[in-house]
Order: C-alpha cells, then structure tokens, then sequence
C-alpha cells in the first residue's frame, strides 16, 4: 500500500536524509521525499499498518533533521 503525506522540510539535503532515514525503517518497502512538492511518498510492506510505522518515520526523520514535520 502506498500513501502520500504532506511535509516540512527546510531544505533538498535534509529532504534526502529523510528519505534515506524513512526506507530503513521496519515495515516500509519503500519511501521518496520530493522537496519541491513537500510530499514523501511510503511504500508499506504488506499486511503493516501504516499509522504505526509512520510514527515510527517520523521518529527516525526526527534524529536526523529535527525541524521536520510529517502531517499524519
């Protein structure tokens, strides 16, 4: 299942670690961050949910880039 969520991202490089932070995350198949849209696209691995393992992006999106917001 794929899912789009809007974001705040200050710049193109916090935008890829983000992205890079989001795709080692457990039960994310895949994740891309677009810093001109504000959009990070998740792939989720099947049968997860999405709500928990988005907090758990966000958490791990929180260590690298700390002004990030991912709107749920």
């Amino acid at each position: 299942m794929k899912k789009t969520y809007k974001i705040e991202v200050d710049c193109a490089n916090c935008a890829n670690l983000m992205e890079n932070a989001a795709k080692k995350t457990a039960g994310v198949q895949s994740a891309t961050v677009n810093f001109m849209t504000q959009k990070m696209i998740v792939e989720f691995a099947e049968g997860k949910e999405p709500k928990a393992i988005m907090k758990d992006v966000l958490a791990a999106c929180k260590k690298v880039e700390p002004d990030c917001e991912i709107f749920l």
